[in-house]
């Protein structure tokens, strides 16, 4: 049988593997790392299980850190939801507000607000999700290390992917993100 301009070449009735089918594929294999668990620790111990523990023994560039401040840093995070999505995570291993100090919320705090300008001034995003994710049940990807996700939001960029495809299009890579945001940090 001839194949025409809207026919797929068949095999037993069935298109064949990789035919194009009207689709447009969007691989994003690197995602298989957080759906695995592959960057989630073992325990909730400190240490090197723990990837906020991890993270400040590493140089800024290799770690994905934007700043450093002095009882918490701001990092990329590894699987973001959106381009420039940070992560302000306390040095010390505690896994919850109620757990942190005086110091520690009240730079949380600062470090946010700096974040936020920060991410108006590279980015130009039309808004923000705060919060943080108190335990697994809550939805903490690592929940014995707390850390508050600072999320830009730009108008029309929830789509159908997330919903459907359970997949985010991130348009940019992790270390030109962090390279802008250090620069516009210290800037």
């Amino acid at each position: 049988m001839p194949i025409g301009p809207d026919q797929p070449p068949m095999q037993d009735g069935a298109p064949l593997p990789g035919t194009p089918d009207g689709f447009e594929r969007l691989w994003t294999p690197h995602r298989m790392a957080y759906i695995d668990g592959e960057a989630k620790p073992r325990s909730s111990d400190a240490g090197a299980d723990c990837p906020f523990c991890r993270a400040p023994e590493s140089e800024d560039a290799d770690a994905l850190i934007v700043h450093r401040g002095d009882r918490c840093y701001v990092v990329l995070n590894l699987f973001p939801y959106n381009p420039g999505h940070l992560l302000i995570c306390p040095y010390r291993h505690v896994p919850d507000l109620t757990e942190m100090d005086t110091g520690e919320r009240h730079e949380m705090m600062d470090l946010s607000e700096t974040a936020m300008r920060v991410l108006r001034a590279a980015k130009r995003p039309d808004g923000f999700n705060l919060g943080m994710n108190s335990g697994h049940s809550a939805g903490a990807g690592v929940a014995a290390h707390a850390h508050q996700h600072i999320v830009p939001r730009w108008a029309g960029d929830a789509n159908f992917l997330p919903i459907i495809a359970r997949t985010k299009a991130v348009p940019e890579l992790l270390a030109d993100t962090r390279a802008a945001l250090a620069a516009a940090w210290t800037g």
